[in-house]
Formats: C-alpha cells, sequence, structure tokens
C-alpha cells in the first residue's frame, strides 16, 4: 500500500501496462496534509525522483520503519487498512 499523487498513480499504472509489476488498484481519497503526510513527504523528496514516461523498470521506495511508521499513522488517521 502507497500514499501518492495522481502522477505516482499514473506511473504505477503505466508499470502495470509495460509488465514491470502485476497490478494497481488506486484507491481515490482526500487525505488532510497532517505532520505525518508532509513527514512521508519529505522523506520521499529527500531519497527518490520520480519516474518519466520513458521508464524501463518500477521501483519500490524502500521504507525504513520510522518512515513506515509515518504511514501508517497516515492510513489509521483516515479509516485505512
Amino acid at each position: 500500500m502507497e500514499i501518492s499523487n495522481m502522477v505516482q498513480n499514473g506511473r504505477a499504472e503505466l508499470a502495470a501496462e509495460r509488465g514491470f509489476i502485476k497490478q494497481v488498484r488506486i484507491l481515490q481519497l482526500n487525505i488532510p496534509h497532517s505532520p505525518h503526510v508532509e513527514a512521508y513527504e519529505n522523506y520521499i523528496n529527500e531519497n527518490y525522483e520520480m519516474p518519466t514516461e520513458q521508464m524501463d523498470h518500477f521501483e519500490e521506495w524502500q521504507k525504513p520503519p520510522k518512515v513506515q511508521h509515518e504511514i501508517d499513522m497516515v492510513l489509521r488517521e483516515n479509516h485505512i487498512g
């Protein structure tokens, strides 16, 4: 499970179409910007770059336990999972 924006969703769908991943299921939500969301955004922005449409593989963004905790808190706050 990943928290993402529209561009990231599109890249995941493209990766599935190209066979880099098996499938994508997108749940559309309006998640408020909280300190947990901000912490996760900061981690992603500091450690990863958005793939272009010319991508030749799909990279799952690794999340250390501290970052996974932030994601878990976002999901809990929004009654998901």
